[in-house]
């Protein structure tokens, strides 16, 4: 069994083809069926985000062109146009490309931590219509276990790399708690929206959106539990408001020195914390000459951007270190599920050995057979038997100058550690099967 996976992302493929390979929520139950219906196809899981569809695999042969046939044909494209931007992992790159993906090293945003939560609605979605096994639901436990190690032990999330998370990581340094303040959103747009979102996921509960279309100031607000306003009534609030953040495509500016000054007046001096991610600006220049008010542009926050990408770059480095390790684990425990076979192959022979023997050993206690010489021979009879096949073999190895066997078979049976019973030992080796399951 080897894992595979097929994709295209936002590195790789254009916006209009990646929306033309993408699984709606409707359509991927159906999506997972058939493709677990490809007979080399043993387990299976979609992904699909706005910047990427990615097919996580375990198949028996490896052989990516079933998989990529069925795609192609699943979207009704051809199968030329989507190699073009395909990107196929082999097992071992698989496994590390799921954990730089969990991690959000491969986002457009690096060090993004929503991919997370994407890829765990992924998971859940295969596992309820039965297409993840064990190699697949591991692979995806580890991913997510390493996301948050790489989260907990790097700053990779911890420096804003967009303007709207910047804005609001920014207010949140002045302010310090932010559940208690009011704020003022000028305009309706996508970096609003975001900016929004930040805010609400810090507590802020009093937002105010002015917007020249006052439905779409609405339709947002309603989503945040806010109020909306259009801009023409922006003087009659602003003095309501601790924080302004400010994105709108007016060629002139919106709020002037006058309107600030009054709400400054009416504030009794309380300070104003204002952000213009406007170009051309929506806030006057002028503005930043009034005392209790902090007013910042697009550019002064480009600075702490690239400021914190270039950390966050530094973070990446040392979150593909853990991935290293992790791979590495990763490998490990699969190579150990080839002993788990044989290891109950030799504990059912053995038991077979042991019941066969007890048996006869219990007839001789019936017959009136002494129990001590009974017990002998329960001894006896399974140390023969148990050894018989093995000291066959060692003496064929042993003609054979196969000391390698030899050597394996002293590590098997004769370096038990001091003062540890061998079955304990045992246990611990063989006989632990919970762990074996969770490992």
């Amino acid at each position: 069994m080897s894992l595979i996976t097929l994709g295209i992302n936002h590195k790789t493929a254009p916006l209009d083809l990646r929306e033309r390979l993408a699984f709606t929520p409707q359509n991927l139950p159906e999506a997972l069926a058939s493709l677990k219906k490809l007979d080399q196809i043993e387990e299976a899981s979609i992904l699909s985000t706005c910047n990427r569809t990615e097919l996580y695999c375990v198949t028996t042969t490896g052989n990516d062109q079933p998989i990529i046939q069925w795609f192609s044909q699943f979207h009704g494209l051809d199968e030329n146009i989507i190699k073009k931007h395909l990107y196929i992992y082999p097992h071992e790159e698989t496994i590390r490309h799921a954990m730089e993906v969990a991690s959000g090293l491969d986002s457009m945003v690096l060090g993004e931590p929503q991919i997370a939560g994407q890829m765990k609605d992924a998971y859940a979605v295969a596992s309820e219509h039965g297409t993840i096994g064990q190699l697949l639901g591991k692979l995806y436990q580890r991913a997510f276990a390493v996301s948050k190690q790489v989260r907990t032990d790097t700053d990779i999330g911890s420096s804003p790399v967009s303007v709207a998370f910047a804005a609001v990581s920014l207010a949140k340094q002045i302010f310090g708690e932010l559940e208690k303040t009011s704020v003022l959103l000028v305009g309706a747009g996508d970096t609003i929206e975001l900016t929004a979102r930040h805010l609400h996921s810090q507590g802020v509960r009093n937002i105010i959106i002015a917007n020249r279309s006052i439905e779409r100031a609405q339709k947002l607000a309603e989503e945040f539990q806010g109020e909306a306003i259009s801009l023409q009534h922006i003087s009659e609030h602003l003095h309501r408001c601790d924080i302004v953040i400010s994105s709108t495509a007016s060629p002139l500016p919106i709020i002037g020195k006058g309107t600030v000054e009054r709400a400054l007046k009416q504030r009794r001096h309380q300070p104003i914390f204002m952000v213009d991610l406007a170009v051309p600006r929506d806030v006057e220049p002028e503005v930043n000459e009034l005392d209790d008010v902090y007013l910042y542009s697009v550019d002064d926050l480009q600075s702490v951007i690239e400021e914190n990408m270039e950390n966050r770059q530094q973070a990446a480095e040392q979150a593909r270190e853990i991935i290293d390790i992790q791979v590495i684990h990763f490998l490990d425990w699969q190579k150990s599920l080839g002993a788990v076979d044989i290891i109950a192959q030799i504990r059912q022979h053995t038991q077979d050995i042991s019941s066969e023997v007890l048996k006869k050993a219990k007839k001789q206690l019936a017959a009136g057979q002494d129990a001590e010489q009974v017990l002998n021979f329960l001894a006896n009879t399974l140390t023969n038997k148990f050894l018989h096949q093995p000291s066959t073999q060692l003496r064929q190895a042993s003609q054979e100058d196969r000391d390698d066997i030899l050597n394996v078979a002293k590590d098997l049976f004769l370096n038990n550690d001091a003062g540890q019973h061998p079955d304990q030992q045992a246990g611990q080796h063989t006989g632990n099967n919970k762990t074996d399951e969770k490992s």
